[in-house]
């Protein structure tokens, strides 16, 4: 494929994701997928998996914990099999309350017309934060400056 036909393909997956039509999102992977998210303690989704079952247990523990209150894409870049995709999204996390926001990148390798593999770059800490349960750390207070 050439490299606008790879935006394409990955479009179509966001489009998808966009109106939580995850079997969609699925089809458009190849059976033996990486998909990876920076592991995350405390967030049942992150870390690495392969193959779509895997990817489908993704969809389904991100769909129990959060909720997208923005996700959006903005720029696409291709370079032979690789799509980068640089947007922003908020999402709420629902055992906690809190919501994130924040920038995030993904790169994908497409291979024979499908997502062959996928890596999430985004800022963790906001995300861990919105995550801790209300309380967490509460007994640990952070040195106070002096003031003379």
């Amino acid at each position: 494929m050439n490299e606008q036909a790879n935006i394409s393909l990955i479009k179509q997956a966001y489009d998808a994701y966009g109106r939580g039509d995850i079997p969609t999102l699925l089809g458009l992977a190849a059976q033996d997928i990486d998909w990876e998210l920076p592991e995350v303690e405390g967030i049942p989704f992150s870390g690495k998996r392969h193959g779509v079952s895997e990817m489908a247990d993704f969809f389904r523990i991100l769909a129990e914990c959060q909720e997208p209150r923005e996700f959006q894409p903005d720029r696409f870049i291709a370079q032979d099999d690789q799509v980068v995709v640089q947007g922003h999204g908020t999402f709420a996390v629902k055992a906690t309350g809190a919501e994130f926001s924040g920038d995030w990148c993904h790169v994908f390798r497409i291979a024979g017309g499908k997502i062959a593999s996928f890596k999430e770059y985004d800022d963790t800490h906001q995300a861990a934060q919105a995550y801790r349960p209300r309380g967490a750390g509460a007994g640990i207070t952070a040195p106070q400056p002096s003031v003379h």
